[in-house]
């Protein structure tokens, strides 16, 4: 998982965040976030590899990564769906993040609120989605 949180945090990430971040957000990094949240995770497997991986906490989406090259092809949807039926009902995204931002909106997600915080030492633009159950 670790692996597919690199890639796709890079692929997802590239225009929006600076080479910096991005190479500070490796394997070993997203491994050491993972290692006491394996019971909030949901995953895609297809065949017998894993394509993705949704994280939750207490109702919130905290991520949802696919492999860049498994993408478009349904398992961020089961993802999605999934989360939702365990009561996700919030989650947060760059701004400028087009592609999550369309695929959350044409999941039923609605912007709630728009504001900068702090993140990776810069003051950045995010959206705040939620969903009605």
């Amino acid at each position: 998982m670790a692996a597919i949180a690199q890639a796709s945090y890079s692929a997802a990430f590239a225009a929006i965040l600076e080479a910096e971040v991005l190479e500070g957000r490796d394997i070993a990094f997203f491994m050491a976030r993972f290692a006491h949240a394996w019971p909030r995770m949901l995953v895609s497997v297809t065949g017998n590899r894993l394509t993705g991986f949704l994280l939750m906490t207490d109702g919130h989406i905290d991520m949802l990564f696919m492999n860049p090259a498994a993408s478009g092809h349904g398992g961020g949807a089961l993802l999605l769906r999934e989360a939702e039926l365990k009561g996700a009902r919030t989650l947060e995204c760059f701004r400028d993040n087009h592609g999550a931002r369309r695929f959350y909106e044409r999941h039923g997600w609605r912007i709630a609120r728009e504001y900068e915080r702090d993140f990776a030492g810069k003051r950045r633009s995010f959206v705040f989605y939620e969903k009605s159950p």
